[in-house]
């Protein structure tokens, strides 16, 4: 899928852009090299125009990155595919790697996790906590940084790595939402949980643990809406410096239990949502939250959509009015 805009992002040296969303996204800006000669849309090359491709653009983040680049006179192509969770993350930024070595491509924007860190001794995460992942999704991360990481010592790469939290949230303009998986319904993301419990699909709602050594038991983390998300995205876009590394938190830098999240999906809701406690699932960590500082100082980013319940409540519109996601309602 291929859309533009009337209007086009001034470019005077008539760079590509490329977004690959692989799990998540990110953005490699590109020049192309004398020697390529593809006949794909990228090399219709059009004096002024930013071209952007969208892999995983269908996706939650992906998609709401993709009104945002429109929004901003990207041209935006859009590709998808599911791959295995080892290979989509890690092998995967690998071959854009390779190819952006073999093209002679210099900026990278990579969405990584606050899953990177693991369990840290001590809050809030600063981008200088150890990374000791212990789950499989932030151990596969860790490996892609490292790759990345390896590649830039080699050439003069303009890499930003942005390690993101728990996300949440639509678009505010009810465009978009995230689409519900029902192979998620049972471990899946304790928004689209909440939303199934509130609209009958489910009975209930499962909350696993209750004896973390939190305020209220349950786990804490630090909820960002997608809307500043694929912000952060585009700052760090502006701001990328070849030859230079930047790696950044990108939370709200406030924590909220479970149970406040619970809470704030039957405000927004209006349901009565049946809640069961459950023994701890294994993985989870009792207290994840955000130090943003650095990304404010050197990016001047801040998250807007700082209110859980305002979040929630402009996902449940869509959610509410797409029941059956993207299909018919």
């Amino acid at each position: 899928m291929d859309f533009g805009d009337s209007r086009r992002k001034p470019n005077v040296v008539g760079k590509f852009t490329v977004a690959v969303a692989l799990t998540v996204m990110c953005i490699i800006v590109l020049k192309q090299s004398p020697g390529f000669t593809s006949t794909s849309v990228f090399s219709r090359h059009e004096i002024g125009v930013t071209h952007v491709l969208v892999t995983g653009g269908a996706g939650y983040i992906g998609s709401h990155a993709t009104l945002r680049l429109l929004r901003d006179n990207y041209r935006v192509t859009i590709v998808c595919c599911n791959n295995r969770y080892y290979h989509n993350i890690t092998s995967n930024t690998l071959t854009v790697l390779e190819a952006m070595a073999a093209y002679n491509v210099k900026t990278l924007i990579y969405s990584s996790t606050c899953a990177t860190y693991g369990e840290p001794d001590t809050m809030p995460i600063t981008e200088a906590t150890p990374q000791n992942p212990i789950n499989p999704y932030g151990k596969a991360k860790k490996m892609a940084e490292d790759i990345i990481l390896d590649f830039s010592k080699r050439s003069e790469m303009a890499v930003m790595i942005l390690r993101y939290f728990n996300v949440i949230g639509s678009d505010p303009g009810g465009r978009l939402g995230e689409a519900p998986r029902p192979e998620l319904r049972e471990h899946g993301r304790i928004s689209g949980a909440c939303f199934d419990a509130a609209l009958g699909i489910i009975p209930g709602l499962k909350v696993r643990g209750t004896d973390y050594p939190t305020a209220d038991g349950t786990c804490i983390r630090d909820y960002i809406d997608v809307t500043d998300l694929v912000d952060a995205h585009v700052k760090a876009l502006d701001k990328a410096q070849p030859g230079k590394v930047g790696i950044y938190n990108v939370g709200t830098g406030h924590g909220r239990s479970v149970k406040e999240f619970v809470e704030a999906c039957k405000s927004a809701t209006g349901a009565s949502i049946k809640v069961s406690f459950l023994t701890r699932r294994p993985g989870d960590y009792a207290e994840v939250y955000s130090d943003p500082s650095k990304i404010h100082d050197e990016l001047n980013w801040t998250a807007r959509y700082t209110d859980l319940r305002e979040s929630l409540s402009t996902a449940w519109k869509w959610q509410k009015a797409h029941p059956n996601g993207y299909g018919s309602a």
